[in-house]
């Protein structure tokens, strides 16, 4: 059902900006509105249908999800955002190891995904650590701002790290340390086999927990099996370890033991300070051959020019790709992806049609970005933010759209990251005109900041916002849907049954949206640009 609110519940900043281009209150409401779950619905069941395969990168699923949006977006009378082309090109390369591997350890042979997962993200056919020392870094942490180095005075050269996921906050809950319980970057598997390449180390490998990693062990066997995507690179990577991946934690208790070491007390140690200690004579060797296939994909960018600041934009982003098919699993094959981001990459052609309901253009340009590879460690953000489009200095903001709100109307919105910046209080503005209110990350120890696309767009130094759902169900019927459901998504990420059902409540969803669309216009109407708080690690630089 369609929501209607009263002129009183905008404030007057707002109204000022809208008479400013002759676009009333009436009419932001029209667009408002619009936004409705049945038409989300069918973009969420058309992109996460067995069709489209599961939207991986570089495949027939590509070429569906790049004509769907571009069918849409034309229709709602966008241009292409990339001169006359809806597209950008992303070079990638696939590194898919074989799973016939083991990794030997101790006198012992660990297998593939079972025990560990291992491959490289090296552009080459064979890659392996033969005999190669094991050394325990803690938290593979170097990071001069909290005065924190697992790797001072060590040489690792020839060596393979063995390191826990997360960061020192997370297990001390301290929050003068690091950011306490909330993630930062030092916490994320990306930075921890960046650092052990810079280290020099010949191997990586990360200790799999499900509470600092915030999710099972099965979300790495689909994850970091089958085709990795990365970049073409003309040093072919080589400039990272050779084999990197992760072990279980069963694993780890095993050869700690070994090692003549607590795995344990290695832990708590490792939570007090930075640190480091050899694995007694524990060496590793493993062989890694892959299969290299070089491919094109694409981001999309669709844009409605702005009627005064048409050189300025503000942007909204959402990933359209997932993890694709499977052929070597039984059973369901396809990760159809739905909630994984079906839900945001049909949210976003939602709030694209809010747009179209003005009588008129806003002042500045909204535009649209769908990037690919995100699951691969966001690299069509990372690739815009390295070629971007839109000059960085004429991207007033960002707001990303990832995994909506499947569990019903909620009395609060969640802001992944709050108190980094100003987006935080329009978006408590526009929140008033649902009677809700905004309230932090729920989930602090997962790092959701450093883990979705607008990341890329924080290092370029524009304001950028991800949020979305709340933890406070608006009645007694939703809360008790919410029990159900919140334990079917969770126990779907990053699975084949992650797929579109009938009986999801996609009315929280709408409400996101819409406020989406109302932070996007309030931004492209106001004079000043939105900015980070000066407490944040992310500011503009001129």
């Amino acid at each position: 059902m369609k929501r209607y609110f009263p002129l009183t519940l905008v404030s007057a900043a707002i109204l000022a900006g809208c008479a400013s281009t002759q676009i009333s209150n009436q009419d932001v409401m029209a667009g408002w509105n619009s936004i409705n779950a049945e038409q989300l619905a069918t973009h969420v069941k058309t992109l996460a249908s067995d069709e489209f395969g599961g939207r991986a990168p570089s495949s027939k699923g590509e070429e569906l999800t790049l004509a769907y949006l571009t069918e849409q977006f034309k229709a709602l009378g966008y241009q292409p955002g990339n001169g006359d082309s809806f597209l950008q090109q992303v070079p990638l390369v696939s590194i898919e190891a074989d799973a016939n591997m083991a990794l030997s350890i101790g006198g012992k042979d660990y297998q593939y995904k079972k025990d560990m997962v291992m491959g490289t993200s090296r552009i080459s056919a064979k890659e392996s650590i033969k005999d190669s020392e094991l050394v325990f870094v803690g938290y593979g942490v170097n990071a001069p701002e909290y005065k924190w180095n697992d790797y001072e005075g060590l040489d690792v050269k020839g060596k393979t790290v063995v390191m826990l996921v997360n960061d020192p906050g997370f297990a001390t809950k301290n929050p003068e340390l690091f950011t306490g319980d909330a993630m930062t970057y030092y916490g994320r598997w990306t930075y921890k086999f960046e650092e052990a390449s810079r280290q020099g180390a010949a191997g990586a490998i990360i200790v799999h927990e499900t509470a600092p990693a915030s999710y099972p062990w099965s979300v790495v066997e689909n994850s970091w099996s089958g085709p990795q995507f990365g970049f073409q690179k003309d040093n072919n990577n080589m400039d990272r370890v050779a084999v990197e991946g992760w072990v279980t934690v069963d694993v780890a208790k095993e050869l700690f033991t070994k090692a003549g070491l607590d795995f344990e007390q290695a832990k708590q140690r490792a939570a007090e300070g930075a640190y480091h200690v050899d694995m007694g004579d524990l060496t590793a060797s493993v062989e890694v051959n892959s299969e290299i296939k070089k491919s094109v994909s694409y981001n999309f960018i669709a844009t409605l020019p702005g009627s005064k600041k048409p050189n300025e934009h503000i942007i909204y982003s959402a990933h359209w790709d997932h993890l694709g098919t499977d052929k070597n699993r039984k059973g369901d094959q396809i990760y159809n992806g739905a909630h994984d981001n079906a839900t945001g990459t049909g949210g976003m052609i939602e709030v694209a049609e809010a747009f179209t309901k003005l009588p008129s253009h806003p002042d500045r340009s909204i535009t649209f970005l769908a990037v690919t590879a995100e699951e691969q460690g966001l690299l069509g953000a990372k690739y815009y933010a390295a070629n971007p489009i839109i000059a960085t200095d004429k991207t007033v903001a960002n707001i990303n759209m990832d995994s909506l709100n499947l569990l019903g109307k909620v009395k609060d919105v969640s802001v992944v990251g709050m108190g980094k910046s100003e987006l935080d209080d329009m978006l408590g503005e526009a929140a008033k005109m649902q009677e809700r209110t905004i309230s932090g990350d729920p989930k602090p120890s997962s790092g959701g900041y450093y883990r979705s696309d607008h990341f890329a767009f924080a290092n370029m130094g524009v304001p950028a916002m991800y949020a979305g759902g709340g933890s406070e169900a608006r009645d007694e019927e939703t809360a008790q849907y919410r029990k159900r459901m919140s334990l079917v998504l969770r126990g779907c990420y990053h699975q084949p049954c992650d797929r579109y059902r009938d009986e999801w409540d996609l009315s929280g969803a709408v409400q996101d949206l819409q406020l989406f669309y109302k932070v996007g216009f309030d931004i492209s109407q106001q004079e000043q640009w939105p900015k980070w708080y000066a407490n944040s690690e992310f500011q503009r630089t001129k």
